[in-house]
């Protein structure tokens, strides 16, 4: 076939050879399947690959709630004891009419264990999210037994007593206000009252009904 002899006029198309013919059939045919199937397969594909996406993160989620749901129970338990822990602590929180005689009880327990107070402070309450911290600045002076029997005295107190900023410095001989052998310790004690913040008015009634 000499392609110096066709007449590449369009319209008289019908007078190629046939090999010609159907090498141009085949390439439009082939160009307009392939437009065909890259106009219409692309947004598929894109869609095809936002399913998988999805499907990997219903998996992940569908995972992660079946070891929750596995672990239920276990859960439901650690709640229960987290919420008889809570509701033990705040029991043992002083209500507000309970603080003043609290604070007394510090002292008293600080000079039956033989300590002389130098100072004793009560600071302005510290709001936490569902309870108020109640710090007592103190200085008190003692040996090292009494200073002992102070701090396990407060651990048995019926409401929750802690010690925080523990300093103990030996005796300074020039102070006539410091007994010869004994050491000055400066602290800070901290006693909790229930705050209203975070907790319903009837479920703190019914608490402070329980208290013992």
């Amino acid at each position: 076939m000499n392609l110096s002899e066709i007449n590449w006029d369009f319209n008289a198309a019908g007078t190629w050879p046939f090999p010609l013919k159907a090498a141009i059939i085949f390439l439009v045919s082939a160009t307009v399947l392939g437009a065909g199937v890259y106009l219409d397969t692309r947004d598929q594909l894109t869609a095809l690959e936002s399913s998988e996406k999805k499907e990997q993160d219903l998996k992940h989620t569908f995972e992660t709630k079946q070891r929750k749901a596995v672990n239920l129970q276990d859960y439901q338990n650690q709640l229960s004891q987290i919420e008889a822990s809570l509701d033990e602590m705040i029991r043992q929180m002083p209500t507000e009419e309970e603080v003043a005689s609290l604070l007394v009880d510090i002292s008293q327990t600080g000079l039956a264990s033989g300590l002389e107070f130098k100072l004793f402070k009560p600071a302005a309450p510290i709001a936490k999210e569902f309870y108020a911290e109640l710090p007592i600045k103190i200085e008190v002076i003692g040996d090292y037994k009494e200073l002992g029997l102070f701090v396990s005295g407060l651990a048995s107190l019926p409401r929750i007593v802690t010690i925080h900023d523990v300093n103990i410095a030996p005796n300074n001989p020039r102070s006539k206000d410091i007994k010869d052998g004994a050491m000055l310790m400066t602290a800070t004690v901290k006693t909790y009252n229930e705050s209203t913040s975070g907790i319903k008015t009837n479920e703190k009634t019914t608490k402070k009904k329980g208290r013992k």
